[in-house]
């Protein structure tokens, strides 16, 4: 199982920023490195990932790096011997079944929800799938799912309704994580705090501290 605790989205960035934030996030403790940059097609993604996923193991051999919502993506890397360990797909992806498949037994599966309803729909995958991403925490222009913003409050019950880890997402930043990681979520799903700091490594290890704080 990955840590999920600090996992960073890339955002918008040429390939070159992106691949030096996601090694430097890898060196900060990030435990996930999902390379997401829409709108992109699949051969750009395809030399992104790559680009990522060797930045990434050479900064951090322990990061683990998915594919966001392309199970082609990551299945094509995957097969070419590149430090790619999965995918995260959303709702309207291909169906989680499918994509475990494709991509075996050992690659790691995430699946986007933020509701009662579609956290109770995960768990009949909960076989298939190794966590869930669970937002928006708050309205985010990086993402504009539609669902209200959760707030902290949401997350407890969550929790405990999810039969796999839950990590937050939606605007968090380094100053929530103790609050957020009080509310027992397994991690922080991080796309502008990380890829805007002007020290993403020292940002990884500050949102580190402080969710293992309130954790405890």
């Amino acid at each position: 199982m990955p840590d999920l605790r600090c996992y960073f989205v890339t955002g918008k960035g040429t390939p070159a920023e992106i691949v030096r934030i996601a090694a430097a996030a890898a060196r900060g403790g990030a435990g996930v490195v999902q390379v997401r940059s829409k709108p992109i097609s699949a051969r750009d993604l395809y030399h992104l990932g790559r680009e990522v996923a060797r930045a990434v193991a050479q900064a951090n051999p322990e990061t683990r790096v998915l594919i966001d919502d392309r199970v082609d993506v990551a299945a094509a890397l995957r097969h070419a011997g590149e430090s790619v360990h999965g995918v995260h797909v959303g709702q309207d992806d291909l169906p989680v079944a499918a994509a475990r498949a494709l991509l075996g037994p050992d690659a790691i599966i995430g699946l986007t929800t933020g509701t009662r309803e579609l956290v109770e729909s995960a768990n009949d995958a909960a076989d298939v799938i190794d966590y869930i991403g669970c937002g928006p925490f708050r309205a985010t222009p990086t993402k504009d799912s539609g669902r209200s913003p959760l707030g902290l409050h949401a997350y407890p019950e969550l929790v405990k309704l999810s039969r796999v880890p839950l990590v937050a997402i939606g605007d968090v930043t380094a100053e929530d994580a103790a609050d957020l990681a009080a509310t027992g979520v397994a991690g922080l799903a991080v796309v502008r705090g990380i890829m805007h700091a002007a020290d993403p490594e020292a940002y990884c290890r500050e949102l580190l501290a402080g969710f293992d704080e309130g954790a405890r």
